[in-house]
């Protein structure tokens, strides 16, 4: 088992190469797919979110409202912080469970968003950033998603830099061009994965 960290920057186009990536067969452990899914209605995760950050971060229909709890969190290091203690600890018991049933000969990429911020390089037998510059990543936050670009700005500066990224990098996927661009360079990856 080759195991792989994928990490990138908001905007940077992480998502497209975790799926191309999917496409090729590599085994997908999606950190912020896990970390929804630790917090749904009913789970011991979305009791603790209401217990560390009120009543007021609940839709009306029981469910995490992630775009209110982003709002305070992203605004607030120490609100962030609170916030992962609860939530990065179930993501990781999750994910050594998919890697544990992925097997042997499995190549299994750890789609991580958080992976420079939380230290964890040193859990991985290869660590891929997929690198934009911070313009680009603007541009594709407010054009494509559609956010404030106050909110972007927020964002983009809770999270590491791009040189932070890059230090812990083994490979790097440059995503500042059109998605053409990206395709070759993941099948490159792949291939480097593949006989690791």
């Amino acid at each position: 088992m080759v195991k792989v960290g994928l990490t990138g920057g908001i905007g940077a186009g992480k998502s497209e190469v975790s799926r191309l990536l999917a496409s090729y067969g590599a085994v997908i452990v999606d950190a912020d797919k896990i970390a929804r899914e630790v917090v749904e209605p009913g789970t011991p995760g979305l009791a603790a979110v209401v217990e560390e950050f009120g009543d007021g971060v609940l839709a009306p229909d029981g469910s995490l409202d992630r775009p209110k709890l982003g709002g305070i969190v992203f605004a607030d290091p120490e609100k962030l912080k609170a916030l992962n203690a609860i939530v990065h600890p179930l993501v990781g018991a999750r994910s050594a469970e998919l890697e544990a049933a992925a097997g042997p000969e499995a190549v299994v990429v750890h789609d991580v968003p958080l992976l420079t911020e939380n230290g964890l390089a040193p859990l991985y037998d290869l660590v891929v950033v997929v690198d934009a510059a911070p313009q680009t990543q603007l541009d594709r936050l407010v054009r494509l998603r559609g956010m404030a670009e106050d909110e972007a700005k927020s964002r983009m500066a809770a999270q590491a830099t791009r040189e932070q990224r890059l230090a812990v990098a083994d490979l790097v996927i440059d995503n500042n061009g059109p998605l053409e661009a990206l395709e070759p360079q993941v099948r490159a990856v792949w291939e480097r994965l593949r006989s690791a």
